[in-house]
């Protein structure tokens, strides 16, 4: 009788950091030793071929070798993700997490929630603080669970990737494309703005009322913040900028200290007040609330960068890439819970209706307690706002630069050479640095700003999560979804019809070029 023997199926390979890239299917399960070669088992088959049934398993699959070979027939390798600034390096952790997601999830932007107070007052201005950071808490669970999905084989690295398999590529441009984009860039914009403006204040804190130094314009200060921005966005990737964020996790944490600690210890101003403001007409008032509301929503921002965070970490079966970084994030969002609430409450009990809209708690620190503060208490502030804005500039600019690579790779077919890739970074660099010149005003726009973004952070993610999981019908995760989805999305069309109501009846200063 004789025999067939079946030959070695050669080593399949896998372009270096592609092991974990988002179009491997079943990517956990193709884990071997060295992590770069997947090896199908031989054998000999000692049944004459005739009395096989063709449709018979193999005898080399094994329980776990079957979603082997259903891997091996699935997965398409793209190396493009090997060349791309967030996928290049797959050696993240928890700490990396932690880092990244503080550095991103507090910015300037916390320091006006104590102006949503002022329209909202203690009681619900407390309620829907605590409701946002919940919610936005519970969609940043839903993305971490679903950056590895068993359920189509494949690793989503990024935030318009899932929305695209959610929605289709066309819609997802139209419902996720601008609010990514704006997150991205237009967060940059807002960076070189505070980080400019708040240079010239360092500047004048630390010279003095008696210095003859004459100061930079506040164009200059802008391009000298766009400069070092610059020369910090060379670094290659996303966990290269590890120390980065860390620094700017740390500058964070502290300015955001000081300045509520300063305020409460400073005690109440005199004749403060915390009586909601009221406007003229009930509409009028309807939509300072949802404007109120828009800005409690800008305040908790980051989830745009949570798959591409997550992404930077290595997977596998036995230890999937969702538990360190749910490990990390629970440990960032921690910390940014005892950062904003502190800085709300604190701020709206020293200063109730008499802080200022524009600058919200920083503004007010300068404005109020410049003469009966240390200079040094003052200048650190600054410094570390300045820190903070450079260092949250690297994150938030990475998305923008993996998206201007990927056009490169995708018609070259080759990785972007180094020098290529600092042009890019230049390029959009003083873009930003003009469009901040060009459009001074931006910060005056944070409810529109927060109506348009927060379907990404509060509402996308419930939707993802019913696509992908398919969760039983009527069951409580069910309804969870489709109502924290349905009333995220009617919640955001409100606030940005709120949001030009109060820009179009209180008007806003279009100072273009004149910042």
């Amino acid at each position: 009788m004789r025999t067939t023997t079946i030959a070695p199926v050669a080593p399949v390979s896998v372009p270096p950091a592609q092991y974990h890239s988002p179009s491997l299917t079943r990517a956990p399960l193709l884990e071997t030793g060295g992590g770069d070669q997947i090896e199908a088992a031989t054998g000999t088959s000692k049944t004459p071929k005739s009395l096989t049934p063709k449709s018979r398993t193999p005898r080399f699959i094994t329980p776990i070798g079957s979603p082997i070979r259903r891997a091996l027939n699935l997965t398409r390798l793209d190396p493009h993700d090997a060349w791309l600034p967030i996928t290049e390096s797959r050696n993240g952790n928890a700490y990396y997490a932690a880092f990244h997601t503080l550095c991103s999830g507090i910015g300037i932007q916390a320091l006006v929630l104590p102006v949503a107070f002022t329209i909202l007052g203690w009681t619900w201005g407390i309620i829907c603080t605590t409701l946002a950071f919940i919610w936005q808490l519970y969609t940043l669970y839903l993305l971490v669970q679903l950056h590895e999905s068993t359920e189509t084989g494949i690793r989503y690295c990024r935030y318009l990737q899932l929305s695209d398999y959610t929605f289709g590529n066309k819609l997802s441009k139209f419902l996720a494309g601008f609010p990514i984009l704006y997150l991205s860039g237009g967060t940059c914009v807002a960076l070189v703005i505070i980080g400019g403006s708040t240079s010239e204040m360092f500047f004048d804190i630390v010279c003095g009322a008696t210095c003859t130094t004459k100061s930079l314009t506040t164009v200059e200060w802008f391009l000298v913040f766009s400069c070092a921005a610059v020369v910090l966005s060379q670094l290659p990737n996303l966990n290269s900028i590890a120390g980065v964020s860390l620094i700017g996790a740390i500058t964070a944490v502290g300015y955001c200290t000081l300045i509520w600690v300063i305020s409460v210890t400073k005690g109440r101003l005199p004749h403060v007040s915390y009586n909601p403001l009221k406007a003229r007409t009930d509409v009028a008032r309807f939509f300072d609330v949802l404007n109120a509301l828009g800005m409690i929503a800008f305040a908790f921002r980051g989830h745009n960068l949570i798959l591409e965070i997550q992404s930077t970490m290595p997977s596998s079966e036995k230890h999937p890439s969702r538990v360190p970084m749910w490990r990390g994030v629970k440990f960032a969002y921690l910390v940014i819970a005892l950062c904003l609430f502190p800085l709300a409450i604190g701020g709206y009990w020293a200063y109730g209706q008499m802080i200022p809209e524009q600058g919200g708690m920083l503004t007010a620190l300068y404005a109020f307690h410049r003469r009966d503060t240390s200079q040094f208490i003052l200048a650190l502030t600054s410094l570390f706002v300045i820190i903070n804005a450079v260092s949250s500039f690297q994150i938030y600019g990475m998305p923008m630069f993996d998206e201007m690579e990927s056009q490169f790779t995708k018609r070259m077919k080759r990785p972007c050479p180094w020098w290529l890739r600092s042009i890019f970074r230049v390029m959009f660099g003083f873009g930003v640095f003009f469009v901040s010149v060009a459009i001074p005003f931006l910060g005056s726009l944070a409810g529109l700003v927060g109506g348009i973004a927060l379907p990404v952070t509060l509402a996308y993610p419930c939707f993802m999560w019913l696509k992908i999981k398919k969760p039983k019908m009527f069951s409580p995760f069910w309804w969870l979804n489709w109502v924290l989805g349905l009333v995220g999305t009617v919640l955001s069309g409100f606030l940005i019809a709120a949001g030009i109501y109060v820009i179009i009846e209180t008007g806003i200063r279009a100072n273009f070029f004149k910042p």
